[in-house]
């Protein structure tokens, strides 16, 4: 994997606090996985943004994927070639930290994510099967 360590902006760093406290999932990591699967769910792809990585928010790419490192970066890959982009290095980080900022925005805005049940309750909505 080209990601090793990732860093997040100060904005999302403040919006995984809120995560924390309104979910009570305490591990970065794992708010983390949401909001990086929450914004590849957007058929949309994330705008070009400049992200700084000015947060004392920091983990391997091991850490924030834990044993599902190989399907994230799958996933990841997946979408690059469907939104059209390179699959080098460069954009496949760029994409990520795109995605995973964007995701977890996108948790934080929501609603519904007012409790851990409200998390839970995007994985059914977006499962009709479920």
């Amino acid at each position: 994997m080209p990601i090793e360590h990732i860093r997040l902006a100060q904005s999302a760093r403040d919006q995984l606090i809120t995560l924390k406290r309104r979910t009570g999932i305490a591990h970065w990591n794992v708010l983390c996985r949401w909001g990086f699967c929450r914004s590849l769910a957007e058929p949309a792809p994330p705008p070009a943004t400049k992200l700084a990585a000015d947060s004392n928010v920091e983990m391997t790419w091991k850490v924030f994927a834990g044993p599902y490192g190989d399907e994230l970066w799958a996933l990841l890959r997946l979408r690059c070639h469907r939104d059209g982009f390179p699959l080098d290095d460069e954009t496949l980080a760029q994409q990520f930290r795109l995605h995973l900022h964007r995701g977890i925005g996108y948790l934080v805005g929501d609603p519904r994510v007012a409790d851990i049940v409200g998390l839970l309750s995007l994985v059914s909505e977006a499962d009709p099967a479920a």
